[in-house]
Parts: structure tokens; C-alpha cells; sequence
């Protein structure tokens, strides 16, 4: 089965930093993109970077220069770390994969249960 586990998350003041790890196990072949994604109270969930298995990136306006996402391909591992965070980034925090299946070969949305970041004033 497979799964995605977040960690990382927690209370930080604005202007500090916080790294967010996931990492996907079970049985996989290979994993396209993974990324970050965030949701707000009353909001909609929204793309906050995404990396692809040959290293492109792609971030949300909102978090650029600011937020750097990473991956280690062989230990199915995405990382994002985040620095001069501001209130407007507090959210739950998650991890999602195009996972490819070891025996359909083919990839298939997974999520993780998301993490908290909550950031003071």
C-alpha cells in the first residue's frame, strides 16, 4: 500500500523558517511529480510547488524566492523548505505524488494528511 507521511510542521514567528519533509513508501515503481500544496481556512486548495522526477521546478507566485522544494529520488523522499515566512502562509500543509504503480505502471494521485504551519505575527 502505499502511503505519504508529513512531517515538520508547527508554530513558527513571522520571518522564521520551517523545513517540511514527506515521504512516500510501499510498493512503487517509480514517482513523476511531487509537490506541495496548501489550504487556508475558508479557502481553496492551492498549488504552492511542484518538482518533477528530472528536477524542474515550478512555484506559486506568492512563495517565490522564499520557498525551495527538493527531492531524493531514490529515497521517494520531496522536501520543502520554507524561509521568511509570513502570517499569510499559515495553512495545512500538503504532500501530494503521481505515484506509479508497481504493477499498473501507470501514475496515480496520492496525498498525504497534511501538516500544520501556522505562523504568528
Amino acid at each position: 500500500q502505499v502511503q505519504l507521511v508529513e512531517s515538520g510542521g508547527g508554530l513558527v514567528q513571522a520571518g522564521g523558517s520551517l523545513r517540511l519533509s514527506c515521504a512516500a513508501s510501499g510498493l512503487i515503481r517509480g514517482i513523476n511529480v511531487m509537490g506541495w500544496y496548501r489550504q487556508a481556512p475558508g479557502k481553496q486548495r492551492e498549488l504552492v510547488a511542484q518538482i518533477t522526477s528530472g528536477g524542474s521546478t515550478n512555484y506559486a507566485d506568492s512563495v517565490k524566492g522564499r520557498f525551495t522544494i527538493s527531492r531524493d529520488n531514490a529515497k521517494n523522499t520531496v522536501n520543502l523548505q520554507m524561509n521568511s515566512l509570513r502570517p499569510e502562509d499559515t495553512a495545512v500543509y500538503y504532500c501530494a505524488a503521481g505515484v506509479v504503480a508497481f504493477v499498473t505502471r501507470r501514475p496515480t494521485d496520492y496525498w498525504g494528511q497534511g501538516t500544520q504551519v501556522t505562523v504568528s505575527s
